[in-house]
């Protein structure tokens, strides 16, 4: 019924600022296309946390990093010269390609005064044809979200398809992301026509074949069963999968099919060949000083 669950570690990037790193696990590195899960909050953040929280111009290649907000506000600038404020409901899709860089920045004056702040990041590995393929950004406003609701269930397709529905967000290969809030005692089944299949819990507890889940969990489900997930409380859960793209070679914020194609990036960004955001490019990370191989390396920054 369930290949794995994975129970998110955590780590404090800031004072008072906790985030949940879901993928890469050591023994499950992908679902589907997923090769990345960080949940970060819900904190509420004091205005001396500003410079600590914000995250400065990085770079990625071969991926798609996708952001997506419960509350608070985050503040995207990236080399194509994109700024956009990322709120609630909506959704940050970048696709790195042969190269970007980007920065993450905490600047609503609202939440910087006892706000609150959660938000989902994933990245999404890209089929080979495309890994180099031109960067782009994209933002889609809620509204332009799919939202389905029945008694106790309420759901919001952030990409793909699942349950009938289609998303607008334009991806890469075959995957669903899905945003749920189930009630207490409400039976909810997982998406069908996806080879690989997860749901994090959020926050709540769901029961899955008389076992109890609780948040922090993410369930990786057995190719080709349809299990019941039960909501034992009011909860909420991120949805994500599709189909299996190849074994992925990850360090740093660099994703790859090729280990040479990493060590490529690394000199890239190393030389300043990888442009800073125009509008943000008085500061950035450096390269992590690493002899890791790219097969594993430094574990990714929290929110990059």
């Amino acid at each position: 019924m369930l290949d794995i669950i994975i129970e998110s570690r955590q780590a404090e990037i800031a004072p008072g600022f906790a985030v949940k790193r879901i993928l890469p696990y050591q023994l499950r590195r992908m679902v589907g296309p997923f090769i990345f899960m960080d949940h970060g909050g819900p904190v509420n953040i004091p205005a001396s946390a500003e410079n600590n929280l914000d995250v400065l111009p990085h770079p990625h290649i071969g991926l798609s990093t996708v952001s997506y907000l419960f509350s608070g506000h985050v503040t995207h600038r990236d080399s194509l010269g994109v700024e956009q404020v990322i709120k609630p409901g909506e959704v940050n899709w970048m696709t790195a390609g042969k190269g970007i860089a980007h920065s993450e920045r905490f600047e609503d004056p609202a939440m910087l005064n006892g706000g609150e702040l959660e938000m989902i990041q994933t990245w999404v590995a890209l089929p080979e044809k495309d890994e180099e393929s031109d960067p782009a950004f994209h933002n889609y406003k809620a509204e332009q979200l799919p939202i389905f609701t029945d008694k106790g269930v309420w759901m919001r397709l952030i990409a793909g398809e699942a349950y009938g529905l289609k998303s607008k967000v334009s991806t890469h290969s075959p995957l669903f992301y899905v945003h749920v809030v189930l009630e207490p005692g409400v039976h909810f089944g997982l998406p069908l026509g996806h080879s690989e299949r997860g749901a994090y819990i959020v926050r709540g507890s769901v029961e899955v074949n008389g076992v109890i889940y609780t948040a922090g969990k993410l369930m990786v489900f057995t190719k080709g069963v349809d299990p019941i997930i039960t909501a034992k409380e009011q909860s909420t859960l991120m949805m994500l999968g599709g189909e299996h793209l190849g074994d992925r070679y990850i360090w740093w914020n660099f994703v790859s099919s090729r280990k040479e194609r990493i060590e490529q990036a690394k000199e890239d960004w190393k030389q300043g060949r990888i442009d800073l955001p125009p509008m943000d490019n008085e500061e950035y990370v450096p390269l992590p000083e690493s002899k890791g191989k790219p097969a594993g390396g430094p574990p990714p920054n929290a929110l990059s």
